[in-house]
């Protein structure tokens, strides 16, 4: 069972992440962590803070000599961008967690909550990601993602020049992204409990990416307006292949169980919530009528958000794939999967 933990402020020293229960021999280098972070500080949009930050990951423990060790992985991600961290803050920003979170915590400073609120944090969880990316393309398992759509447009040609508009009246766009799981054996994950349901597990991972307002799977709200017989995958069996469907409407999984077919998954991001021209509000100490505080920030953060989004489904993956197939390192777990493929192919 993969458990992760991540902890640190978005200006404070440094993003922390422990990563318990990789199996040991896996090969894994900072390289390979260091490209899922650069993809996240990627995009078109993205707002200054990422002139500053060249996230990289040093591997503090569990890993030796290159291969996973199979103890607990720990990572630190410096901050260069600390020279905000003291400031207090008391001016609400609307979309964001700072109303709710200073009456959760009884803070009386907006810093205090939008320093781990922020998407920040999700540096390190792109960077426990990785690992499962690394984990899963062992056993050619891929996990990619796409942006579909950009402020109201499924034109990419459009794209920079609706953030370019935003940013000149100084607002802000969302956009919706897609992953895509290939490589995956029918079988994992289950029905038998609530907390065990794989598509229920990856929908969860990914509506709790910041600023996620919508999740859906294969044909998702779509099948809401359709028959079922213009739903539902018809299925197919070849005598060497198995079974198999023509379709993947149900995008790869079926009862909270995966049927064969690659994983989608299509999240709705809305737009950042910090506007260069702010909108009204309340200051949270004297309540009187106030601007909402404006910070650097991002114009629009979609493919960064899809990066995100494959980490969080990656992570959930390879946590159903161990479940399934678990041993104490890879080549156990590839003798266990070698053998789960030979009894799919006579079944």
């Amino acid at each position: 069972m993969l458990r992760y933990l991540t902890a640190g402020e978005s200006h404070g020293k440094a993003l922390i992440a422990i990563l318990e229960g990789c199996p040991a021999n896996l090969v894994i280098s900072e390289a390979d962590i260091n490209r899922d972070l650069v993809r996240r500080q990627s995009g078109y949009g993205r707002g200054g803070r990422m002139k500053i930050e060249k996230d990289h990951a040093e591997i503090l423990s569990g890993i030796r000599k290159g291969k996973t060790i199979g103890s607990p992985i720990s990572l630190l991600i410096p901050n260069k961008s600390t020279e905000l961290y003291e400031k207090a803050i008391t001016q609400l920003r609307p979309g964001h967690a700072d109303l709710d979170g200073a009456i959760k915590y009884n803070q009386k400073d907006v810093r205090n909550i939008l320093e781990r609120s922020s998407a920040r944090s999700t540096a390190a969880q792109v960077a426990v990601g990785a690992i499962a990316r690394q984990l899963l393309a062992e056993y050619k398992i891929n996990v990619i993602s796409k942006v579909i759509e950009i402020g109201g447009s499924k034109q990419p040609k459009d794209w920079a020049k609706l953030i370019d508009q935003a940013r000149a009246k100084g607002d802000s766009l969302g956009g919706i992204f897609e992953v895509l799981v290939t490589g995956l054996a029918a079988g994992l994950g289950s029905y038998v409990q609530w907390d065990r349901r794989l598509d229920g597990n990856l929908a969860r991972a990914v509506m709790a990416i910041p600023a996620i307002k919508g999740v859906e799977i294969g044909l998702g709200f779509g099948t809401a307006h359709l028959p079922g017989s213009q739903v539902h995958d018809e299925i197919f069996y070849v005598k060497g292949k198995g079974f198999y469907h023509k379709t993947n409407n149900a995008g790869g999984l079926e009862g909270g169980v995966t049927n064969g077919e690659p994983i989608v998954i299509r999240a709705a991001m809305k737009p950042i919530s910090t506007l260069g021209k702010p909108l009204k509000s309340v200051d949270l100490v004297s309540k009187k009528p106030a601007l909402a505080h404006v910070e650097r920030a991002d114009i629009c953060a979609v493919e960064a958000a899809a990066v995100i989004g494959e980490a969080a489904a990656a992570i959930e993956i390879a946590n159903a794939f161990l479940e399934k197939l678990g041993g104490d390192s890879v080549e156990e777990i590839k003798d266990n999967f070698t053998s789960y493929k030979k009894r799919l192919a006579v079944i």
